[in-house]
C-alpha cells in the first residue's frame, strides 16, 4: 500500500470529529490512509469521501478498542494485508462526566482501556518498524485536561495527563532519530465527546468552543513540523499558563466549578 509520498497513516477514532477532520489533513498530503473505529457505516462514507477527492487508498477497520485484544487484532490484521504504517495517530477517547464514586466503575475502566492501554498498545506495536525504518512518528490526541487535575471527570483529565507525559518522554527518547511525537492538546471542541460524557446533562458554563477541524490542521500541521507540543488557540495556551502559576488547590476548585451541570 502505497501513497504519493510514500507514506500510510492510521487514524483511530476516524469516524467523527477530530479524527475525522485529522483523516482530511493527511488526505490532503496524499498519505493513503487506514481508518479504525466501531462505526463501519462512518468509516466507509469518510473512505469514498477522501477516495473520489484525492484519489489515494484508504482502508478502513471496524474496531473496538475498549476491548482489550483489539490493538493487537489491528496490528496483525494489516501485517497479515502487507500494510506497513509510517504514521500512528491515537486519536479514540471519550470522557465521562460525574464524581468518581457515583459514575459505573466500568465505563470508568473502559475509559482507562481506550485512552491509555490501547493508545500505549498500538505504540509499543507500530513504533519499533518506525525506528527501524526511520519514519515518520506519532500524534497522540490529549487534551488541555491533561495539565490540571480533574474533580467532576477525575478519570478522564487523569488519562490525559498520562497522554501528555508518555508522549513527552518518547519525545525525548526518539529525539535526534528523524522521528516525530506531537501530542495535540485542544481545549473544548465542537464535536460529540461532551453528548457522550455527561449525556443530556449541560454544564453551567459554557466556555467557547473551536472547530474540530481548526484544531484537526493545527495538530497535523505540528506533526509535519516536528513540533512536540500542539495547543489550538490563544485562550488555550492562556490557560495552560495559567496552571503553571496557580496552586493546585485552586486549579481542583476551578475545576469543579467548570465541571459542575444544571442539575
Amino acid at each position: 500500500m502505497n501513497a504519493a509520498n510514500g507514506e500510510t497513516v492510521l487514524i483511530t477514532g476516524a469516524s467523527s470529529g477530530i479524527g475525522l477532520e485529522l483523516a482530511r489533513c493527511f488526505a490532503a498530503d496524499k498519505s493513503c490512509l487506514v481508518l479504525v473505529a466501531r462505526n463501519t457505516g462512518a468509516l466507509q462514507s469518510l473512505a469514498d469521501e477522501l477516495r473520489c477527492k484525492h484519489g489515494i487508498q484508504t482502508t478502513v477497520l471496524t474496531a473496538d478498542l475498549s476491548r482489550p485484544e483489539t490493538p493487537a487484532r489491528v496490528f496483525n490484521e494489516l501485517q497479515q494485508a502487507g500494510i506497513t504504517v509510517d504514521v500512528l495517530v491515537n486519536n479514540a477517547g471519550f470522557g465521562a462526566h460525574g464524581p468518581f464514586a457515583g459514575l459505573p466503575l466500568r465505563r470508568q475502566l473502559e475509559m482507562i482501556q481506550v485512552n491509555v492501554a490501547a493508545l500505549t498498545e498500538l505504540t509499543g506495536l507500530f513504533l519499533p518498524g518506525m525506528i527501524e525504518r526511520k519514519r515518520v512518528g506519532v500524534l497522540n490526541v490529549g487534551s488541555v485536561a491533561g495539565f490540571v487535575p480533574g474533580p467532576g471527570m477525575a478519570v478522564y483529565f487523569a488519562t490525559k495527563a498520562y497522554v501528555l507525559s508518555f508522549t513527552e518522554a518518547l519525545a525525548g527518547e526518539l529525539a535526534g532519530t528523524g522521528l516525530a511525537v506531537t501530542a495535540l492538546c485542544p481545549g473544548p471542541t465542537g464535536t460529540n465527546f461532551g453528548n457522550v460524557a455527561r449525556g443530556k446533562k449541560e454544564r453551567k458554563f459554557k466556555p467557547p468552543k473551536m472547530s474540530a477541524e481548526t484544531v484537526a490542521r493545527c495538530g497535523h500541521r505540528a506533526f509535519r513540523k516536528g513540533r512536540m507540543l500542539a495547543i489550538p488557540g490563544l485562550q488555550n495556551h492562556f490557560l495552560i499558563f495559567l496552571t503553571r502559576i496557580t496552586p493546585h488547590r485552586f486549579q481542583r476548585k476551578i475545576v469543579l466549578l467548570l465541571n459542575k451541570t444544571k442539575d
